[in-house]
């Protein structure tokens, strides 16, 4: 696994899941909102294009004996309703382990793989914060891998767009 982070590597909380994984991404971006705000924005990304992928995906995920329930919408959530309590859910995750102002760890478990979005926040100087934005992978069967190679080059545009739409807060 590629180096993390100290700010990710020293959270305690977050180890657990950085266990026997398949795949790492960190995506990095710097800003003024608070991770609350930050969170609730990223949720929120949904442009036309990607409905039309997850639409996509339908198929996809039928010719690797997957099912997919209709195409996922974008959460209404704001900074003040950010589900934070593990168990809760955040759109199709469900948040595992989450505190203010410094990391928020969601998870979705399907039958082929299990993947987290972390944003992890370091505080710097002046009122800015850099998040760390990290994707955590990890797959159950032999659809998984093929699944996430098709995917990965969405993904890295999915993710890196969430991330700067997050850091502008809205």
């Amino acid at each position: 696994m590629r180096h993390l982070p100290d700010v990710i590597a020293t959270t305690s909380a977050l180890q657990p899941y950085f266990q026997q994984l398949d795949h790492v991404d960190i995506k990095t971006v710097t800003s003024t909102v608070p991770l609350r705000t930050f969170v609730a924005a990223m949720l929120r990304y949904q442009p036309v294009w990607l409905t039309v992928l997850y639409g996509m995906r339908k198929g996809l995920v039928r010719f690797l004996g997957m099912y997919q329930r209709g195409v996922p919408r974008a959460p209404h959530v704001t900074a003040e309703t950010l589900p934070m309590t593990p168990g809760q859910r955040a759109a199709l995750f469900t948040v595992r382990v989450a505190q203010d102002e410094h990391y928020w760890l969601a998870d979705v478990d399907d039958q082929h793989l299990w993947a987290a979005l972390a944003v992890v926040a370091e505080p710097l100087a002046g009122g800015m914060w850099r998040y760390y934005v990290v994707t955590l992978v990890r797959y159950h069967n032999w659809a998984g891998p093929i699944y996430f190679t098709i995917i990965r080059p969405f993904h890295h545009l999915v993710i890196a767009n969430m991330a700067r739409t997050g850091a502008l807060g809205r």
